[in-house]
């Protein structure tokens, strides 16, 4: 465990188990802090960090000194009795990644998990993400929308997430690593359609915070040619795919189950014309049967 001086504001005695608090800390701006999550880092035993080395600096220009203990991928279930020891005699613990709201893509489930499973009180002190500054400035739809976090690494794998999502109507939300932005723009102009609209956003709320608009097929030929593009963090807003009417929908669901099921198995063509016309598999496999059915 690394710590700093134990001094910190005043806080109210405190009588039975500890509480959790899940602290939203800044994505890039330090204004955005809010005044509840300074009192909690302020107030807290002990900070359990991501990255200790990065809410050092986040307390220091806050004017803060507090304990704090490493909680990240690679070491959150040896973390977890010492905490949960820590909780259940009382000690309140803040609960920070390396920016942002916690559980976004960070660790931190496994911790939340257990103390909601030992009866410890749970408190969201909410403030900045990067999916919500995102979607606020991207200029789409998003009253429905859902956040995908990272696409797998390896190019199969992200590939046939995507196709996957190829049909979703709901607006998506992705992280990506700036090494890998070109190639996955790519892959999304390929396979959600190079006229579907989106935006990129860049470096959050930062000095260097840029937000390209335009469709997927002009940010995969503009990545190329914007070496920022490889440097910082990205959010990546698509508008979600087109909703045919129903009936249009069954009559391609109908005409391409035709087309495969003459090649393929009633459960194979099934789930290929399921993705590929957005209607369901046992809709798809129903008409299969129907047509590989021998007559008589």
């Amino acid at each position: 465990m690394r710590s700093t001086s134990s001094s910190r504001e005043p806080v109210e005695s405190r009588v039975g188990p500890g509480r959790l608090d899940v602290v939203a800390t800044p994505i890039g701006n330090l204004g955005d802090l809010s005044e509840r999550a300074r009192q909690s880092l302020a107030q807290a035993d002990v900070i359990a960090a991501e990255d200790t080395r990065r809410t050092v600096g986040l307390l220091q220009a806050l004017g803060l000194s507090r304990p704090l203990v490493s909680l990240h991928a690679h070491n959150e279930a040896r973390r977890l009795p010492e905490l949960l020891r820590r909780l259940e005699h009382g000690d309140v613990i803040a609960l920070v990644s390396d920016a942002g709201t916690p559980l976004v893509s960070d660790p931190g489930a496994q911790l939340v998990r257990r103390a909601i499973d030992v009866g410890i009180e749970v408190r969201p002190i909410p403030g900045p993400t990067a999916v919500m500054a995102a979607l606020a400035a991207c200029g789409l739809p998003f009253e429905r929308f859902c956040f995908e976090g990272f696409l797998p690494h390896g190019e199969q794998g992200r590939r046939a997430r995507l196709r996957e999502l190829a049909a979703e109507p709901r607006t998506l939300v992705f992280f990506e690593a700036p090494h890998r932005i070109r190639s996955s723009l790519v892959d999304f102009s390929t396979i959600f359609g190079a006229q579907r609209r989106a935006a990129l956003a860049r470096e959050l709320t930062k000095a260097h915070e840029t937000i390209y608009r335009g469709t997927l097929g002009e940010l995969a030929a503009l990545a190329p040619q914007c070496p920022n593009l490889e440097r910082g963090e990205l959010t990546l807003v698509i508008e979600g795919a087109p909703v045919r009417p129903r009936g249009a929908q069954a009559g391609e669901l109908r005409r391409i189950v035709e087309a495969l099921v003459a090649e393929l198995p009633p459960g194979k063509a099934a789930a290929i014309a399921a993705h590929l016309a957005g209607g369901t598999r046992r809709e798809a496999y129903e008409i299969a049967l129907e047509i590989a059915k021998p007559p008589g």
